[in-house]
């Protein structure tokens, strides 16, 4: 066989392929290393001398001409592929599109704005500060100096001896006092810091804080402002009660219950069969405190409080272990 009749052969065979892979084939066939063609340029040797140039050169114009074959009939094959896939798979342009999943704000961000929406609506407005704090902000002038028994309370991060992560939201209220003069009506959310994880403690929580200091502010003022805000959050029926509490910033101080929201005061586990639940902790600020930002006890008084957001969360959406909150489980996610 000689490079006219290789041509002659190759190109009807490549005409005659109906598929890519018939294709491929045939170019193993005539081009590859164990292919026609190298076979017959291994034989050029055996010819006579004189002969070799010519059919040499004819050998490698008929190895150009079908490697050209090859890459036409492969063109060739995927045209008409994608002219059958453009019948054959045709798009109604008028279906409705795929739904795409839309996110949505993590509960404990849904309730932190409501809590916060509700403030606002009484006429406080939102401070916020750093969560890594100087020791003096968070603890001394709150009046609770060193050695104090209410630090063991808090258990405490430390970055080094005078910084600390944050154990409430309470140091926003001094840095707002220390900037600005009365009267002072402020709510403070954001994430705290406790060393502190069990099913109803996490190392990381949120808060939402509540300052007020003007004159002639009274304990009488703090308790309808928090029923205002039980009422709106649980619901215009929720009973709520105050207990003397202590804390070391507020004097009086008192702890706020709400009718327990599963059992509704008839006693059950959740409430440990008292019918109320706590949900926070607020006070008169104490005139020490108002001493160390530079306020007159004398001249100005004030309320502060302070709420879990986890803790009011729970209670509305009847939760049994806080740490559900954390664990980004999308089945629990999604229910809110």
């Amino acid at each position: 066989m000689n490079a006219l009749e290789l041509l002659r052969e190759a190109e009807a065979a490549l005409w005659a392929a109906k598929t890519p892979a018939e294709v491929e084939a045939l170019r193993v066939k005539y081009l590859g290393a164990k292919g026609v063609l190298t076979a017959m340029l291994k034989e050029l040797g055996k010819l006579p001398a004189a002969e070799r140039p010519a059919a040499g050169k004819d050998l490698n114009e008929a190895k150009g001409r079908i490697a050209a074959m090859v890459a036409q009939a492969g063109a060739r094959l995927a045209s008409a592929d994608l002219d059958r896939r453009m019948k054959n798979e045709t798009c109604d342009v008028t279906l409705s599109g795929r739904a795409v999943p839309i996110g949505r704000l993590h509960p404990l961000t849904q309730v932190m704005r409501e809590i916060v929406d509700i403030f606002a609506r009484m006429g406080f407005d939102v401070a916020e500060g750093p969560e890594i704090e100087f020791e003096d902000y968070n603890f001394e002038k709150l009046n609770i100096p060193k050695h104090h028994p209410a630090r063991d309370m808090q258990a405490t991060f430390f970055i080094n001896d005078d910084v600390v992560l944050r154990t409430h939201t309470s140091p926003v209220q001094i840095r707002t006092m220390l900037e600005k003069k009365p009267p002072v009506k402020i709510v403070a959310p954001g994430k705290v810091y406790r060393c502190d994880s069990d099913i109803s403690h996490t190392p990381m929580f949120h808060q939402v804080e509540g300052l007020l200091v003007d004159r002639g502010v009274s304990f009488s003022d703090l308790k309808g402002t928090l029923m205002a805000f039980v009422h709106a959050f649980y619901g215009p029926r929720t009973k709520t009660r105050f207990r003397p509490s202590y804390f070391p910033f507020t004097e009086p101080s008192a702890e706020v219950d709400i009718e327990c929201v599963t059992c509704r005061g008839a006693g059950c586990r959740s409430c440990k069969g008292s019918g109320w639940t706590e949900i926070l902790g607020s006070g008169m600020v104490h005139p020490q405190v108002l001493k160390n930002v530079g306020y007159d006890p004398e001249m100005y008084t004030g309320f502060a409080f302070g709420m879990g957001v986890e803790r009011i969360a729970r209670l509305r959406y009847g939760i049994d272990d806080l740490r559900r909150f954390f664990e980004n489980d999308v089945r629990f996610l999604r229910q809110f």
